[in-house]
């Protein structure tokens, strides 16, 4: 399989906004990955052009759940019972990865990142299955604030803000917007310069 794609990237914003233009949606805690699905394979790339073999178990399971010739971009993460990301369970491979997908960039053969953003995630909606190993990133649109005083209240990484009119690529608008007090995200620098010594 070829990798031609590069994933979008964000950029950072510090206070949460509302604008009728914009979509928002849960900024999910985990691997950000591209999966490619074709011919009833599947690999999950990283943000560096990365196989990760490391969930080739969910990467077959993707492939059986959609017989058609995808490229999705979303995340990989382990949940709790809440549906709250987890990301120490992913990193340590405590709990069932799954695959949050919330933009499609190529199906069966025809490249979509043209389209806007919102028409984007209606054929993504409707190609995600029920009850799998593959889950959709759902959005609302214009009221950021609401979401963000959501995502703070229930513990989660935040929101990420995109215009609904968006095209994919390097002109696209991605805004994240962290929240301050995640309790994931104590000692992660230090987790991580751990594992790399």
């Amino acid at each position: 399989m070829l990798f031609p794609f590069q994933p979008m990237t964000l950029s950072r914003r510090r206070e949460p906004f509302n604008h009728p233009d914009w979509l928002f949606e849960i900024k999910h805690d985990g691997f950000r990955s591209l999966a490619y699905i074709q011919d009833g394979q599947c690999q999950l790339v990283s943000r560096r052009g990365n196989v990760f073999k490391r969930f080739l178990p969910l990467a077959g399971q993707m492939a059986k759940e959609l017989k058609v010739s995808v490229v999705l971009d979303g995340e990989i993460v382990c949940l709790d019972a809440s549906g709250r990301s987890q990301f120490h369970s992913l990193l340590f491979h405590r709990g069932t990865p799954y695959f949050y997908a919330f933009d499609i960039l190529q199906l069966n053969g025809k490249d979509l990142r043209s389209l806007p953003l919102i028409a984007r995630k209606k054929q993504l909606r409707k190609l995600i299955p029920n009850r799998s190993s593959l889950l959709y990133v759902d959005h609302i649109e214009a009221r950021g604030e609401d979401l963000f005083r959501l995502a703070c209240r229930e513990d989660l990484e935040g929101i990420v803000a995109k215009r609904k009119d968006g095209v994919y690529g390097p002109q696209a608008d991605w805004v994240k917007i962290k929240n301050p007090k995640y309790s994931q995200s104590v000692g992660r620098h230090e987790l991580f310069n751990r594992r790399s010594a």
